[in-house]
């Protein structure tokens, strides 16, 4: 992947950072974008190398546009691959109860958040002969978790994106493709690891009972993002220790 330009969005840390590390470490001239500017420049550092970093919310067009152009820019007018990894829930409770407006901002940061950055990178990979789209998704997405409705809402809307775009732009030689994570060790999760009832039962719905790493993600991302994968698109890449087979988590003990 030497010299290819990559776009990963929510780049600043959990996944976006581990997924940029490991791409960088092919070579890759990486750009991670995120709102928190001190956090980026932590994780280009990190990254080390190259990397550049794009203060970006992704839910404003403008800002997208923006970061998809420097990214492009960066890498000498290319960009290959784009990792949509900005993502996460406002809102956590019985879904008759929730407050609209953090249920639209956590639609909105999903699946708007998503379509925008397909929206401003595939033109610039389509431009460049080819590119691969990556999306993350999550268990939730296919899997019901109650008190968690909108984020389930959200990312189910990533993965008919991912479908639909797929069908679009496969003559354009653009793949677009979705992981699904399941439970793994981020900041956005400490709430659940630290609660010793909802971690045990997620991990009773893993035939490889463990919570999943950062890195176990990243190597997914950069299956999707090179050529190994040349004939693989519109699919959703379940990386979750089996989780798909079983059920969604018990999130009641959060409600005490």
């Amino acid at each position: 992947m030497k010299g290819w330009g990559v776009l990963v969005t929510g780049g600043g840390s959990g996944i976006g950072l581990a997924s940029a590390k490991r791409l960088a470490a092919d070579g890759a001239v990486v750009t991670i974008c995120g709102r928190t500017q001190a956090r980026l420049e932590a994780a280009a550092a990190e990254i080390g190398g190259d990397a550049g970093w794009v203060v970006c919310d992704v839910t404003d067009e403008e800002a997208v546009a923006a970061a998809a152009a420097a990214a492009h820019e960066r890498a000498g007018g290319r960009l290959d691959v784009a990792v949509a990894c900005a993502g996460g829930s406002l809102h956590m409770g019985p879904i008759v109860e929730a407050d609209v407006g953090a249920f639209r901002a956590t639609v909105d940061l999903n699946v708007t958040g998503t379509f925008l950055t397909l929206k401003h990178t595939v033109p610039l990979m389509v431009a460049g002969g080819s590119g691969s789209f990556i999306a993350i998704s999550s268990i939730a997405g296919p899997l019901t978790h109650p008190l968690l409705g909108a984020y389930c809402v959200g990312k189910a809307g990533i993965e008919m994106l991912v479908k639909v775009a797929a069908d679009e732009l496969g003559a354009s030689n653009v793949r677009v493709n979705g992981i699904r994570p399941g439970l793994v060790d981020t900041e956005l999760v400490a709430g659940v690891t630290a609660t010793p009832a909802v971690l045990n039962d997620y991990l009773a719905q893993m035939p490889i009972s463990r919570v999943g790493t950062p890195d176990d993600i990243a190597e997914a991302v950069r299956y999707l993002a090179g050529p190994e994968s040349s004939w693989v698109t519109g699919q959703l890449l379940g990386v979750d220790g089996g989780h798909m087979l079983r059920r969604g988590p018990d999130y009641s003990p959060f409600l005490g």
